[in-house]
């Protein structure tokens, strides 16, 4: 029996490498124009050391909260148990397709000091959010919350629901069967959706210098801090802009294959 010759789309060749090298190239030429003869005095000066430890703590904490308030909105979404479910998924994604300064905006509207919830916390408790540490934090988990509740989603739909039936039946408690079967079975879904959402929250910008300002040591984060030395200093821009371009390829490693595997389904 001769084998069937299986046709090959060369004509998508060109585009792809055109794509790929679209991609790509921008970000060698940024690892190419480095100041590596100064590298390393640059990353470890005062100014770099305090905006990457501004960004991990408050990328961290905003994380930590987007997982707190996130698994549960996930669940609740996967499961459809909300009323107008495709509507409230629907202000779930917004954020990630909002500009960043309009997200920026929408949070100085409601958490600012004359802003709607924020203006009660102010006259009532003396609670400034703005241009504050805890507004990077609420900035950052607004823009980053949707990729950890999006991803999570989708674990809980792929999920077999015999295991938690089974534990259920056998007399386990709906807190015990969430939290001993439902929650290790998206293990995978949810440090994938924790993962992408630090590193968003890592490289937040625009919500971030529009709700909480751009001052160092309190609110200046790394993508501040590249923006700010960007107007002076362009080698010093690049330096830190490879802090972070390594951080992303970082995620991106611990992410494959491990991390990406859907949750036991039926």
């Amino acid at each position: 029996m001769s084998r069937t010759r299986v046709s090959r789309p060369w004509f998508l060749v060109i585009p792809g490498v055109i794509a790929l090298a679209f991609l790509v190239v921008p970000l060698i030429v940024l690892l190419w124009q480095a100041p590596w003869g100064s590298f390393a005095s640059i990353v470890s000066s005062p100014t770099a050391l305090e905006a990457l430890r501004l960004s991990l703590i408050t990328s961290i904490i905003a994380t930590a909260f987007a997982c707190v308030v996130g698994i549960p909105l996930a669940w609740l979404l996967a499961r459809e148990v909300l009323p107008a479910t495709n509507v409230l998924r629907a202000f779930v994604i917004v954020p990630l397709l909002l500009p960043p300064v309009v997200s920026g905006v929408a949070l100085l509207a409601a958490f600012g000091r004359h802003g709607s919830i924020g203006g009660l916390l102010y006259s009532t408790f003396g609670i400034q959010l703005p241009f504050t540490t805890a507004g990077v934090v609420l900035a950052e988990a607004f823009v980053a919350m949707p990729f950890l509740v999006i991803t999570l989603e989708g674990g809980f739909r792929s999920l077999d629901r015999r295991y938690e039936d089974a534990a259920t039946t056998l007399g386990a408690s709906s807190w015990t069967v969430f939290r001993r079967i439902t929650i290790p079975l998206v293990g995978p879904s949810l440090i994938a959706g924790a993962v992408l959402c630090w590193a968003r929250a890592l490289g937040e910008f625009g919500a971030t210098i529009t709700f909480a300002g751009n001052f160092p040591g309190v609110t200046q984060t790394m993508p501040l801090a590249v923006y700010t030395a960007l107007e002076s200093d362009r080698s010093v821009a690049i330096a830190l802009s490879i802090i972070l371009l390594a951080v992303s390829v970082g995620v991106l490693i611990a992410l494959r294959g491990r991390y990406l595997r859907p949750a036991v389904s039926s």
